[in-house]
């Protein structure tokens, strides 16, 4: 890989941000929602038992229904901090369900390739990473593509699986909002916010055996 790739490679990775008010509302350019759909069905998944579906909700009332169910779940969280922390939390935007331009639902099927999944038996939950690599992989590709994505989180699995249909034993892994964005924000939400601070990579870092702090030195 030439040089200058390698460098687009790790601005992309830079760029990419968990977006909530800086949605547009645009309709997503012929093509490309293909694009970034292909880039997380090619994710590599355990067994290749690919156990990922991407559900796409452009319809209204859907979406709303879904937007007021995470806002009562907002509100939920909201009551289990101290003072200090909802008013932090009362300035951060959790969703643009309704401000995207599409909604991408992508569920885990653990019986994909069952009943032997190759590389599962040890590790239940290799399916489900294998969804989250999916998952990235979409997210970069958006990213690259001048999307923005933002990871709705703040839901009750079986709400949305009722509300859009998934099968039993299939489970809702994400409600991503996805579409073009005024700006992709320099620094994440949550730390201009003040909820939490970036760890130091220094910190993440074990050599040989996990210690109390990471012990790395660069």
């Amino acid at each position: 890989m030439s040089e200058p790739s390698v460098d687009a490679f790790y601005r992309v990775l830079e760029r990419r941000r968990d977006v909530r008010a800086e949605f547009t509302g645009d309709p997503i350019a012929e093509g490309v929602l293909e694009r970034v759909l292909g880039a997380a069905h090619t994710a590599p998944s355990v067994g290749l038992s690919q156990p990922w579906d991407f559900v796409l909700i452009s319809d209204v009332g859907t979406r709303t229904a879904f937007r007021e169910h995470v806002l009562a779940e907002r509100e939920t969280f909201a009551a289990s901090l101290d003072e200090s922390r909802q008013h932090t939390f009362s300035r951060i935007k959790i969703e643009g369900i309704l401000e995207s331009s599409l909604g991408i639902v992508v569920t885990y099927d653990p019986a994909r390739g069952s009943p032997a999944v190759l590389g599962r038996h040890a590790i239940a939950d290799a399916g489900l990473y294998s969804v989250c690599l999916a998952i990235q992989n979409l997210w970069l590709a958006a990213t690259a593509e001048g999307l923005g994505v933002g990871w709705v989180s703040f839901y009750r699995e079986d709400f949305l699986a009722k509300l859009i249909g998934v099968p039993d034993g299939v489970r809702p892994v994400a409600w991503l909002c996805v579409g073009p964005v005024r700006e992709l924000q320099a620094v994440p939400d949550l730390e201009r916010h003040g909820w939490r601070r970036r760890r130091p990579l220094a910190e993440a870092v074990h050599w040989e055996r996990y210690r109390a702090a990471g012990t790395a030195q660069w």
